[in-house]
């Protein structure tokens, strides 16, 4: 007996139980048990972390095991490429979804679009989440719905070879849900404000969250200036409240992504709290810029002094009442961050750099590793580096001391289109495509995402679009830029009402109403003629 078969007779049982429902068909109630496979956000949350726990156990054996995700700002962008990923692949192993919090404030808000500070409505998270499954487990319902339309189709045939066919993929159907890491930013407030999101989130689906060690109310981008980070104590706090938050839900082995945001951050918002002399509040206040005084002469009215290395040190202060650290720690703070962070129930780590260099982030890694040799890490492939201008300036620079003549090169203008073609465009345009390999073996990268690709592509179809359709292309500019593709490519969606359900609604309708049913997907149908 097959999962199906064994459905299909549980439900007969239980129909034939009750007189009044003659009726009900068994095999159509065992259907739609099948196309609705998760009934909660909870029952995902449970599924999906136990896929991310043996992928990171997979990475730890074989590196060349690391996963991969796509930042999606809404349910129908994330279900197409989860749709496209099984097209192409056949399996969802190892891809996951990006919720960022960047593009809920950019496109989610209900105050308009929003620069990415935590000023967005912190329920558009968890709201984003359910959003996205919602549409993963309709992709599921929609294909299904399709074998299961061929299953009928071969039974009036009297094809018993391709029902035997159909129920083996019915058996072996592979589910369009995967791991979201999802982006709760610094936490929307304090620790309780934290846990109350992440209950939400989890509820929503959430089999892991990541979340960054800046201070809530000054919340920066990751590649802006001006971010504040706060002492470990806090972080680490607000790190506990999502365990709890896991635990409470039942969600046993979730996952949580610690960014550290120290690379770039030269600012601390308070001085940490220290009982003695090298604990985790001194090694903070260590990287405090200042001076040490002599005497109280040497404080001005409002100064403040603290102890540090058996002196008395005036950090520098600012205007708007910051500190600052001292310059060239970040590194250094980077590393304490991650080990502290691993060391206190974190499972992975974030660390946000300026531009991606595998020698670089390799550096801070090995150094993490010196005293927690499991580390790994969760890496932004940000939209926000020029890929193409970082990669040809270093392979420029390693040209340089190698000692290779690159004399036919300006360094600061090799975005130029004059060097596409060249040897040394080519070779970083080779390092790009395997920089996700090269950084998950050598810099200890479990996973890989694009923040928000999906913004940009949107803005890029839509003008390309746009620049043919109103110009003298006229319809030919949806025609051969659209439609003649998505043909082409076998893109799902040309169907446009079958990815919208109506193939769905028929078969239920059917269902509810036997022959008198009026469904959507007959001869007039359109759709028919794709």
């Amino acid at each position: 007996m097959t999962k199906y078969a064994d459905d299909i007779d549980a439900i007969s049982t239980v129909v034939s139980a009750n007189d009044t429902w003659s009726a009900i068909n068994p095999e159509y109630a065992a259907r739609m048990r099948a196309q609705n496979r998760f009934k909660t956000g909870l029952d995902i949350a449970k599924y999906t972390a136990k896929i991310m726990r043996a992928d990171m156990e997979r990475y730890d054996n074989d590196t060349a095991q690391y996963t991969q995700s796509l930042g999606c700002w809404h349910g129908f962008i994330g279900q197409q490429k989860l749709i496209s990923i099984k097209k192409h692949f056949n399996s969802t192993d190892r891809r996951y979804l990006y919720l960022s919090g960047w593009m809920i404030a950019a496109l989610r808000s209900e105050f308009g679009p929003l620069p990415d500070q935590s000023m967005h409505e912190k329920t558009s998270v968890s709201g984003l989440i359910e959003e996205l499954y919602t549409f993963l487990r309709q992709a599921d319902a929609r294909e299904l719905g399709g074998l299961f339309r061929e299953l009928d189709a071969a039974r009036k045939a009297g094809d018993s070879a391709k029902e035997s066919e159909v129920l083996a993929k019915v058996e072996g159907f592979q589910t369009h849900v995967v791991p979201i890491i999802a982006d709760i930013d610094a936490g929307f407030g304090n620790e309780e404000a934290t846990y109350l999101l992440a209950k939400q989130m989890i509820e929503a689906g959430a089999c892991c969250i990541q979340i960054e060690n800046q201070v809530s109310d000054e919340k920066q981008c990751g590649h802006q200036d001006g971010k504040v980070t706060v002492p470990h104590e806090d972080f680490l706090a607000k790190i506990r409240a999502i365990r709890y938050a896991f635990l409470e839900l039942g969600v046993d082995d979730g996952v949580i992504v610690a960014r550290t945001d120290s690379l770039g951050a030269g600012l601390t918002k308070q001085i940490a709290v220290t009982k003695e002399p090298g604990d985790l509040g001194d090694k903070y206040n260590s990287f405090l810029d200042g001076d040490y005084v002599a005497s109280a002469d040497d404080i001005a009215n409002g100064d403040v002094v603290v102890k540090a290395d058996g002196k008395l040190l005036k950090p520098k202060r600012l205007a708007s009442g910051l500190f600052q650290f001292k310059p060239g720690t970040g590194e250094d703070r980077v590393v304490l961050d991650c080990i502290t962070s691993l060391q206190n129930g974190a499972d992975l780590l974030w660390i946000e750099t300026e531009k991606p260099h595998v020698g670089q982030i390799a550096a801070m890694v090995n150094r993490i590793r010196e005293e927690v040799p499991n580390a790994k890490l969760v890496y932004n492939n940000s939209p926000s580096f020029n890929w193409t201008l970082n990669f040809r300036q270093q392979v420029f620079d390693a040209w340089s001391e190698e000692g290779k003549d690159v004399s036919a090169y300006d360094r600061a203008k090799l975005m130029s289109e004059e060097y596409d073609d060249s040897e040394l465009s080519i070779e970083a345009d080779k390092r790009i495509q395997s920089f996700q390999a090269d950084a998950a073996r050598e810099a200890g990268i479990f996973h890989h995402l694009i923040t928000l690709p999906t913004y940009h592509t949107a803005a890029l179809s839509t003008d390309n679009l746009a620049k043919e359709y109103f110009g003298e292309q006229g319809m030919l500019g949806y025609v051969a830029g659209v439609q003649r593709k998505e043909i082409r490519q076998g893109i799902a969606c040309v169907k446009h009402q079958n990815m919208a359900g109506s193939d769905m609604g028929d078969d239920h309708k059917e269902y509810f109403s036997g022959d008198a049913a009026l469904k959507a997907a007959g001869e007039d149908n359109t759709m028919n003629q794709f």
